[in-house]
């Protein structure tokens, strides 16, 4: 079906664009953190076989034209070994995306709109993630095909965590199943990872309009919330790796986030991790490279640091990437003044959007036990977005007792030791 040829680059046309987790600055703080980095220029074009047989099901009168028939992007590709070196896996953060651009949402609303009186009748073929479900099951599977004899020898899996997005779990969900039912009907060697690696739920608070704009479509209550902070004197600060002082901020990060992590009954990396991560942009920045900006922010309040988050701003997006805060003074609400201040500066930097990265879709239940972290991102007023998660293509037979391996250890950290701890 696809023709892809692959050939690895050492330097990237696009070094501050798209997802944060491709960009070469991300990669290679990854690799002095037990990753290592490929980077590849990818073209992939369907075979003209193909093209004929969609031109024959009257795919001609579709949005796309014969120019979409093929693309071409950069995708970095990560590899982490286990065992000393035993075996790895290939990692690939947000890669690719849909084989086809899809029918705009709008453009289907319109088409299917039903005034109350009479059915609409639909003269047009759509194009979404789900009638591109054979399609794309394949271009994982070629594509790892292709990329195999690129990567270590040792490489049990491709992991992909794909960049399909969608607005709803139904839609989310009938997607991976017509992957999952593709995989099994062509027998293609694809599965769906029951432990994500990036969370693939989260939400996107839009920085379009004016920062009263931006104020306006959160709700009320969080508004109330920045304005009793600020008027209860809790002061926003913010630090990256050239400020002065930056080790001793870093130090006080990093208590906070103990003290977040028995407070919730989660796990930190190490402090040489946030470290490195916000020493080497200052550094590449004042080198004159085209790197994101990670930035360390702390909420004071009579002296007190009270509540800290590390964001990264690029050129296409802002992410929220870490945070914590102490059991003190949570009245005084300094995490919503701490995510208004950086979002204001993403604003200002160019990002489009502020990714709160990470929220559990089903919190939106009073009984979930994660219903307050659910609350506390979605009431920013962002756009709540749903991937499909990790899929894995499968390339040793060992994989399937290393993916038993993640699913119990997964268990066991999310659901055995919390109980254990009572959370």
């Amino acid at each position: 079906m696809f023709d892809i040829k692959i050939n690895k680059i050492t330097e990237s046309q696009t070094p501050n664009q798209g997802t944060f987790l491709q960009t070469p600055f991300w990669c290679e703080f990854k690799t002095r953190h037990g990753w290592q980095y490929n980077r590849f220029d990818v073209k992939i074009a369907f075979s003209k076989d193909y093209i004929e047989t969609l031109k024959k099901q009257g795919c001609e009168k579709s949005p796309f034209t014969n120019e979409d028939y093929e693309k071409s992007f950069e995708m970095a590709v990560l590899n982490r070994s286990f065992i000393k070196g035993i075996f790895s896996i290939a990692y690939i953060p947000l890669m690719p995306g849909l084989p086809f651009e899809c029918t705009p949402d709008e453009v289907i609303d319109a088409a299917m709109a039903d005034d109350g009186n009479t059915v609409a009748v639909v003269q047009q073929d759509f194009i979404t993630p789900e009638t591109q479900a054979i399609e794309f099951a394949t271009l994982l599977s070629e594509l790892a095909k292709v990329l195999k004899p690129l990567l270590p020898s040792n490489t049990i899996c491709i992991r992909f965590d794909p960049d399909v997005t969608f607005t709803n779990l139904e839609d989310r969900d009938l997607f991976n199943y017509g992957l999952k039912t593709v995989a099994w009907a062509d027998k293609i060697k694809l599965k769906k990872n029951k432990v994500d690696i990036q969370p693939p739920d989260s939400t996107l608070v839009s920085l379009e309009g004016s920062e009263d704009e931006i104020l306006s479509r959160m709700h009320q209550k969080w508004r109330y919330n920045i304005r009793l902070s600020e008027r209860k004197g809790v002061v926003i600060k913010k630090y990256n790796g050239d400020s002065q002082d930056i080790t001793s901020k870093i130090d006080k990060f990093y208590e906070l986030t103990k003290e977040t992590n028995a407070r919730d009954g989660n796990a930190s990396h190490a402090k040489s991790y946030y470290a490195d991560l916000i020493l080497s942009s200052a550094k590449e920045l004042k080198e004159g490279k085209d790197v994101p900006e990670i930035n360390l922010y702390i909420a004071e309040h009579e002296g007190d640091e009270i509540a800290s988050i590390v964001t990264l701003f690029s050129k296409t997006e802002s992410i929220y990437l870490y945070g914590a805060s102490s059991n003190n003074k949570r009245n005084l609400m300094p995490n919503h003044l701490l995510q208004w201040t950086a979002m204001k500066d993403a604003k200002a930097y160019g990002s489009k959007y502020y990714d709160m990265y990470g929220m559990p879709p089903e919190g939106k239940d009073e009984n979930h036990p994660m219903h307050g972290l659910y609350m506390f991102k979605a009431n920013f007023g962002g756009k709540n977005i749903h991937r499909t998660g990790s899929w894995d293509v499968p390339l040793k037979a060992v994989y399937y007792a290393y993916s038993s391996a993640e699913k119990v250890r997964a268990f066991w950290h999310k659901v055995v030791i919390k109980k254990l701890k009572h959370r």
